[in-house]
C-alpha cells in the first residue's frame, strides 16, 4: 500500500509575491488580483488580508474599500506555476523519486520506503512545512494511503502536518466536506442543494443515481479518494535529467530477472554520465508494474561516482523490497542528482601508501538513514556547546583545530542538566552531587576551568563565567559539570550548577 503526501501552499501567489520583493511592509495586507474584460476580483489573500475579513472571489472594488493601504497586484499564473514547479523540482530531490505537480497550489509525493531516510513520517512531515516556512511560504502537508485522501485532509484541516495511520483512511475522510473531493463546482453545489453535506454521506448512496445524474466523475473520484481504484502519480522530471528507461513485452518478476535488468540499466546511465562529464549522487529507480501502481528505490552516494558494480549493489540490496504483484512492465533509472565527476590517479599499493576510502561505508549507512551519517567538526569557540557542529561525512576540514588544553567529554548533552551539589563556594569542587534522581559522591575532581562568555555573540555574557570541573564518583565513572558564576559576583551567573558532559 503506498504512502501519499499532499503539500498544500494555500498563499503561494502572495508568498511569492513577497519573496520577489523584500521591499513590501510585511504588516500591510496584500491581494491578487485577477481580470476578465471590466471585471475584477480577488484569487488570492495573505494572511493579514483574511484577518480583516478578505476572501478569496470577493469583488476587488469591496476588498479595496474594506481595507484602507491595502496593497493590490494583478495575478501571474505563469509565475505561479513556475515557483510551484521549482519547489517540486526541489522535493524531488530531497525526500521522495516520485514528486508531482497538484496543480495550482499543491505538491504530491509517494513517499513509501523514503520516509525512513527523514527519520519517519512525523519528523518528515514537521521538518517539510518548517522548510518552507524558512523559505517564507505557508504550507500545510497531509499524508495518507491515497492522493485523494491526503489532498482532501492537508486542504480541510487547520493543523500544519496530519498524518493518517494506514488503513484507516475511510475513517478520516467521511465527515470531510463535498469540496475536498476535487470535483468541479457546479458539481458540488449541486450536491449539497440535493442534501449532500459530507463525504460519508455521499459515499453511502447507491452509484447509478449519481451517475445517471452527474456522469461518472463522482463515482470515480470517491473510488479514488477510498483507494478502490488507483490514481498513480506521473513523476516531474527535469529537462537536462539523465535517465534510461526498460518497458517489457512480457512482465518481469523475478528477483534475479529485475537484478538483471537494473544491471544493465545502470551501465546505460553511467555511459551517459560519462559523456556529460558527471557523476551520480543520487540514483532513483521506478518500477511500473501491470496494475497502474508505481514503487520506487532511491540510493545515494557521498561522493559523485560512476562504479557500474557499486551502483548496482547498493540497488540489488534492495531489491527484495520491491513487490512485483502481477508483473513489472517498465523500469526507469535516473540520476536525480549528478555532480561533475573528475578522474583522478588512484596510488600504487607497490610503493605508496593509500588511505583507507570509508566512503562505501557511508553509501550503505546513509541508504538505510540518511539524515544520521555527519562528521563533528571543531569550531573556534570556548564555549562547548558551541565549540563543535556537524558536517558532511565527506566535507573538507574546515580549519579550526580541536582544544589540547584542557579535556573535553566524548559525549556532551544537547543541553546541560541541572544537578543538586553540595561544595564550598568560590573554588571548591562538588563533595557530592544529584543527577537524574541518583546521588553520587565524588571521589576525585579536577579544576576549575573558567570559560568566559562571548560578548561579541550576545551582550547578556558581557561578565557571564562558567567554572568547570572533571569530577570521578565512587564507581569510577567521570563527568564535567560546571557552576554558572565565579561563586562572589551574582552578576556572572545563577550560581546553580549543571552537568554537561560524561567521559568515556
Amino acid at each position: 500500500m503506498a504512502r501519499v503526501v499532499s503539500v498544500f501552499l494555500p498563499t503561494l501567489p502572495t508568498d511569492r509575491i513577497r519573496r520577489a520583493d523584500p521591499s513590501l511592509n510585511p504588516d500591510t495586507p496584500l491581494v491578487v488580483i485577477a481580470r476578465r474584460g471590466s471585471k475584477r476580483w480577488v484569487v488570492a489573500a495573505d494572511r493579514a488580508a483574511l484577518k480583516l475579513g478578505l476572501r478569496v472571489g470577493m469583488p476587488a472594488a469591496k476588498a479595496q474599500a474594506m481595507v484602507q493601504g491595502l496593497t493590490m497586484i494583478d495575478a501571474d499564473p505563469a509565475a505561479d506555476l513556475a515557483t510551484l514547479e521549482r519547489l517540486t523540482l526541489w522535493a524531488l530531490s530531497q525526500y521522495s523519486p516520485v514528486v508531482a505537480m497538484d496543480s495550482p497550489d499543491g505538491i504530491v509525493m509517494d513517499t513509501e520506503g523514503a520516509d525512513h531516510l527523514q527519520g519517519g513520517e512525523d519528523l518528515m512531515l514537521s521538518g517539510l512545512v518548517n522548510r518552507f516556512r524558512a523559505r517564507g511560504l505557508a504550507a500545510r502537508a497531509a499524508i495518507a494511503d491515497t492522493w485523494g485522501a491526503a489532498h482532501a485532509l492537508a486542504r480541510s484541516m487547520d493543523r500544519e502536518t496530519v498524518i493518517i495511520p494506514r488503513g484507516e483512511t475511510a475513517k478520516a475522510v467521511n465527515r470531510l466536506p463535498l469540496s475536498s473531493l476535487r470535483l468541479p463546482a457546479e458539481i458540488v453545489g449541486s450536491l449539497r442543494t440535493l442534501g449532500f453535506a459530507t463525504v460519508g454521506n455521499l459515499a453511502a448512496t447507491p452509484r447509478a443515481p449519481l451517475t445517471l445524474r452527474f456522469g461518472s466523475e463522482v463515482g470515480r473520484r470517491l473510488d479514488q479518494m477510498f483507494g478502490w481504484l488507483s490514481e498513480p502519480i506521473d513523476p516531474i522530471r527535469p529537462a537536462d535529467l539523465v535517465e534510461v528507461q526498460k518497458s517489457f513485452a512480457e512482465p518481469i518478476g523475478a528477483a534475479e530477472t529485475i537484478e538483471k535488468y537494473v544491471r544493465r540499466l545502470v551501465r546505460q546511465l553511467c555511459l551517459g554520465l560519462e559523456k556529460r562529464g558527471l557523476g551520480v549522487r543520487r540514483a532513483d529507480l521506478i518500477v511500473y508494474r501491470v496494475d497502474n501502481t508505481i514503487q520506487s528505490l532511491r540510493a545515494g552516494t557521498a561522493r559523485p561516482v560512476r562504479d557500474i558494480a557499486w551502483l548496482t549493489k547498493l540497488f540489488r540490496d534492495r531489491i527484495e523490497k520491491i513487490e512485483p504483484g502481477f508483473g513489472i512492465e517498465k523500469l526507469s533509472l535516473a540520476a536525480i542528482i549528478a555532480e561533475p565527476l573528475v578522474e583522478v590517479q588512484s596510488a600504487s599499493c607497490l610503493i605508496e601508501e593509500q588511505a583507507t576510502d570509508v566512503t562505501p561505508l557511508i553509501d550503505v549507512l546513509g541508504n538505510r538513514g540518511g539524515q544520521r551519517i555527519f562528521r563533528v567538526a571543531p569550531v573556534a569557540s570556548d564555549v562547548p556547546e558551541r565549540s563543535v557542529q556537524r558536517i558532511a561525512p565527506t566535507a573538507e576540514d574546515i580549519g579550526a583545530t580541536w582544544p589540547l588544553h584542557w579535556p573535553r567529554p566524548s559525549r556532551l548533552l544537547p543541553n546541560p542538566e541541572t544537578i543538586e551539589v553540595i561544595a564550598l563556594l568560590p573554588d571548591h569542587p562538588p563533595v557530592s552531587f544529584t543527577w537524574r534522581g541518583k546521588r553520587r559522591r565524588v571521589k576525585r575532581a579536577d579544576g576549575p576551568e573558567r570559560i568566559f562568555g562571548e560578548w561579541w555573540q550576545r551582550s547578556s555574557e558581557w561578565v557571564a563565567v562558567r567554572d568547570y570541573f572533571v569530577v570521578e564518583d565512587d564507581a569510577g565513572e567521570r563527568f564535567w559539570i560546571f557552576r554558572s558564576g565565579d561563586g562572589v559576583d551574582a552578576d556572572t551567573g545563577s550560581r546553580k550548577w549543571f552537568l554537561h558532559g560524561v567521559f568515556a
